[in-house]
């Protein structure tokens, strides 16, 4: 309290700015180590339980670990190949699609030409064009780049595994003696906080991913898996992800069918999954004590893709939530975990008793 109370507030605000813009520039520039790293983490924290319960059966640590990764990689690589072989059915019907895109938008402009010259309409297009393909070809090389350090995935994922014991004994250590029980207290909690927290959003996106392929295929709109598949992993980004989950189906529909009876009953579709999503799955299994504010979720999400790209933007909320779950068990940060959360909460000033105050108002009277 002391240390506090010793500098200004305007010295500690400016020191923890400085702080934050030191930590992005760090982050920015070592993002092809960290990005394979935090993949890394979190995956060592869903394998974690596995691991112990191996050692439990009397099976020794390298083999846990081994097998561990190797469960890792048949799910991790059987969810990869599924999407694959989809994506390759998909472009393989690209030329028609593009033919289709082709009369829909000369019908388009046909029915604009009234109002807008042809020449004025393709100048915008061209425009367009020129401002959209900078940017699928940064997202494209943000992509390739994450599949060039993903391969030191496994290593990082396995030393972390490994070394658990030495980095937990490291925590306990930098703290006085006397908190040594209290650090172990906290960090047990963390842990497992994490480790529902990341199950949680695994089980709530086979729950999305699921509905929107069973919406997708009821309605007959085509590779109906892919595309909810797709949606579920868009969801983990707040408010953009939903809306792009369904302007992807909404677009096949419009290449794909006549009318627009079809992009209207996806959309009403991807609005009631959204709304059960938002108000059932993620308070019952994600746990409503790690829901972040929406303020907070789009600042996450347009820092991480500033600072990572595309990988920021799926890192960013996970990361979030998992400080907020730190914040909220240290006294000291619990003041920024409430500032993290959803929860609002009005806190009244308590005025001091008309005769406390009138005592007061006496004795300042007095010394004067």
């Amino acid at each position: 309290m002391a240390m506090t109370q010793k500098y200004p507030f305007y010295v500690r605000i400016t020191v923890i700015l400085f702080g934050l813009i030191l930590a992005s520039f760090a982050l920015a520039n070592l993002r092809d180590i960290l990005i394979p790293f935090s993949f890394a983490l979190f995956l060592a924290i869903l394998l974690n339980p596995l691991v112990d319960r191996l050692e439990r059966w009397r099976l020794p640590r390298v083999p846990s670990i081994v097998l561990g990764l190797l469960v890792a990689i048949v799910v991790i690589g059987g969810v990869w190949y599924f999407l694959a072989v989809q994506m390759s059915h998909f472009t393989d019907q690209l030329p028609v699609f593009e033919r289709k895109m082709g009369d829909l938008v000369a019908r388009l402009q046909q029915e604009l030409s009234r109002k807008i010259p042809l020449d004025r309409q393709n100048h915008y297009l061209a425009q367009v064009k020129s401002g959209v393909e900078p940017l699928v070809a940064h997202a494209l090389g943000s992509v390739a780049g994450t599949l060039i350090t993903v391969s030191l995935l496994p290593l990082y994922t396995f030393l972390l595994l490994y070394y658990k014991t030495l980095i937990l004994n490291f925590l306990y250590e930098i703290f006085a003696e006397d908190k040594e029980g209290e650090v172990r207290t906290v960090l047990r909690q963390v842990r497992g906080s994490m480790q529902s927290y990341i199950y949680g959003l695994l089980i709530e996106g086979l729950i999305v991913a699921t509905m929107n392929t069973l919406a997708l295929l009821l309605l007959g709109v085509p590779y109906a898996v892919l595309l909810g598949v797709m949606g579920a992993i868009l969801n983990v980004l707040p408010f953009f992800g939903g809306i792009l989950a369904a302007l992807l189906p909404i677009g096949v529909a419009t290449i794909t069918k006549d009318g627009i009876h079809t992009q209207i009953a996806i959309a009403i579709s991807y609005i009631i999954i959204q709304f059960i999503d938002n108000h059932f799955l993620i308070p019952y299994i994600v746990s409503s004590r790690v829901r972040i504010n929406a303020l907070i979720s789009i600042l996450a999400v347009l820092l991480g893709a500033a600072v990572w790209g595309l990988s920021g933007m799926f890192l960013s909320i996970p990361f979030i939530g998992v400080l907020k779950i730190i914040f909220d068990r240290i006294p000291e940060m619990q003041p920024w975990g409430r500032l993290l959360g959803s929860e609002v909460e009005v806190r009244k000033r308590r005025r001091p008793p008309m005769g406390g105050r009138v005592r007061n108002a006496k004795q300042e009277f007095r010394r004067r």
